[in-house]
């Protein structure tokens, strides 16, 4: 009985799992402008709809029910998140936690084909994150970005230093006046700390993608051939017949714009339309992201006074730590209770051992 029971819940784990799957993908794709990318999108919502139905099959065969399928958490938040920043800011994240899963099947006898699709689509994902890149020449440097983890750790950096800094000052019995200046300065100076540094960043990841181009190109003129072999190559690694990887090749190789643009792209993980992308923008990104975190614990204290501002300060910056903390579970294949949770704890001991220092201090140097 209680292997029937077992049997039965892991055809319903299975099952809301594709359904999660099929139900991203088809937001995927219907966020996404590139005909190329909507199009592997669509054909993997269809994939996992058919490995959901396989598992439907199973509970009718097991006179069960279906339950009615209402998405997740993670699967809605995603799926908002690439309506409004475009499919480019989760797909990182949504590949990752693909290449996490994709041997779910493989000790399930009964879904060794199923096993097979899913490796298979975590490959398709890699591709689109450029995580397949060859690295022939000692130079190359290849990186991957992801927007979602930037984004919610640029919040989680404000609100952690800011409430660490307030809690900090307030513990040293300083004034209402003095904590929140001294919280607004702090978000200020993180901002344009963070900001600077992420121009530098990308400013510099865009000069030595344009150096890295360069050098391109300049092989491309001095050792075609050399080029050549190693175009087919790449192809060649993507799965096409040598033969057909080197006809390509060698088509490529008559436009040498296509093949620049082909080698940055497969060799080099570089978007040549991008570079790097925009330092400015970056720049702007950081500051906001940290004066967004950074705000929660100083929004008290410009209304309330003492140990009622001090109250509030830790309640919402206990909130707001919860909250970034249930967007890592994105990405770290946790719940989003033990996610906010750890969050919320950890956020907080470290709040109250700058609240103790600064009792300590501030008692010396009275």
């Amino acid at each position: 009985m209680n292997n029937v029971a077992s049997e039965i819940d892991r055809y319903r784990t299975n099952l809301r799992d594709e359904l999660n799957g099929a139900a991203l993908y088809t937001a995927l794709a219907d966020s996404d402008s590139d005909p190329v990318r909507k199009d592997l999108f669509l054909q993997l919502a269809q994939a996992e709809a058919s490995h959901a139905q396989f598992w439907r099959e199973k509970l009718k065969a097991a006179g069960i029910e279906e339950e009615r399928f209402v998405p997740q958490l993670r699967t809605r938040l995603l799926a908002r998140l690439a309506r409004h920043f475009g499919p480019r800011f989760v797909l990182p994240t949504v590949a990752a936690a693909e290449v996490a899963d994709r041997n779910k099947y493989s000790a399930q006898a009964d879904a060794q084909t199923l096993s097979a699709e899913e490796r298979g689509h975590a490959k398709v994902l890699q591709g689109l994150t450029g995580n397949e890149i060859a690295q022939a020449e000692p130079w190359h440097r290849a990186a991957s970005g992801n927007n979602l983890r930037a984004a919610v750790l640029g919040a989680n950096d404000g609100l952690v230093s800011n409430f660490c800094l307030i809690m900090g000052v307030a513990g040293a019995g300083a004034s209402s006046s003095t904590v929140l200046l001294t919280g607004l300065a702090g978000l200020a100076a993180g901002a344009c700390s963070m900001a600077l540094g992420e121009w530098l960043s990308v400013t510099n990841a865009r000069e030595l993608a344009q150096t890295q181009m360069a050098k391109e190109a300049q092989e491309l003129e001095q050792t075609p051939q050399a080029e050549q072999r190693e175009l087919a190559l790449i192809f060649q690694a993507k799965g096409l017949p040598k033969p057909d990887a080197q006809r390509v090749a060698a088509e490529l190789m008559r436009d040498k714009k296509a093949a620049l643009d082909t080698l940055a792209r497969e060799e080099l993980g570089i978007d040549p339309t991008e570079l790097g992308g925009n330092p400015w923008s970056a720049a702007a990104t950081s500051f906001l992201l940290f004066g967004a975190g950074a705000i929660f614990p100083v929004l008290p204290f410009m209304w309330l006074t003492e140990q009622r501002a001090i109250g509030a300060g830790i309640a919402a910056s206990a909130l707001a730590l919860g909250t970034i903390g249930a967007l890592t579970s994105l990405f770290n294949g946790r719940t989003a209770w033990f996610s906010a949770g750890r969050q919320v704890l950890f956020g907080c001991l470290a709040a109250a051992l700058t609240y103790g220092v600064g009792r300590v201090l501030g008692v010396t140097v009275s």
